[in-house]
């Protein structure tokens, strides 16, 4: 029980709380905000659609804590429109996000053209002030390969990326300790203070044990804390609560 509650811990610190579904309402947001900060502890971020930036940023700001923004950008498709990526990282960023999670044109690289990947994170990097974060999203369930998921990961890391982060979630194969490990293997050969996020399909509190589990015997002990490493996910918070009760309830009891 102890190392389950510790790891759920460590799973709400390094949250980031999403909710990207077409039909998200102001309600919907609003709700999710409200959730971010709990009894055991806030969450990292949450993430939500540009549109919504501004209603989190003012709803997080007004309940004090440290919780961050993030939103998506070139989301969920990935498109090699250099311009387009930019466009949106610079209105997230006017809209007060204070991390943007942009999709890497993965199909572009699947086809041979590694170039506009480069520019399309360096692009984005120089649009975004000191302070904010860029994760780069490679979708490593459609790159698949090895090879891929490395070549990926090392144009991101060469041009700019604060994370790499596994999946947007909207895409049948989505994070998997294969390619965590890959991931956390070209930040470690680069000696890069580039951070990991895992999206999608984690859902309990035993999914993130397997990526923290990962993370501290390739990258240290005390490397997976929340300026280094996210997960992003929505119903997992749900899990965690429910892991952090049942502890404290056996506590109070001395079970």
């Amino acid at each position: 029980m102890e190392t389950t509650n510790r790891t759920a811990q460590r799973a709400l610190a390094a949250l980031d709380l999403t909710s990207l579904d077409e039909s998200d309402t102001p309600e919907r947001i609003r709700a999710l905000c409200a959730k971010a900060r709990t009894r055991h502890g806030d969450v990292a971020a949450v993430c939500v659609y540009s549109e919504h930036v501004v209603a989190a940023k003012q709803q997080l700001t007004a309940s004090g804590g440290q919780v961050r923004v993030a939103t998506v950008v070139n989301f969920p498709d990935g498109s090699a429109d250099v311009a387009r990526a930019e466009r949106e990282t610079r209105r997230a960023i006017a809209a007060g996000a204070d991390e943007v999670d942009v999709v890497f044109p993965w199909r572009a690289l699947v086809a041979g053209d590694a170039a506009v990947g480069a520019c399309l994170v360096a692009a984005c990097k120089a649009a975004m002030p000191a302070g904010t974060l860029l994760k780069v999203i490679l979708e490593t369930g459609e790159l698949s390969d090895a090879a891929l998921i490395r070549c990926a990961s090392e144009i991101a890391l060469a041009h700019g990326a604060d994370f790499l982060k596994s999946s947007t979630g909207k895409v049948p194969v989505n994070a998997t300790p294969f390619a965590a490990a890959i991931m956390l293997e070209a930040i470690r050969h680069a000696h890069s203070e580039c951070g990991l996020k895992v999206a999608g399909g984690v859902r309990r509190v035993n999914d993130a044990a397997l990526y923290f589990e990962l993370a501290d015997r390739m990258m240290g002990a005390e490397w997976a804390t929340p300026t280094r490493f996210r997960i992003g996910a929505s119903g997992l918070l749900d899990d965690i609560l429910a892991v952090l009760s049942c502890s404290n309830s056996h506590a109070s009891t001395g079970y």
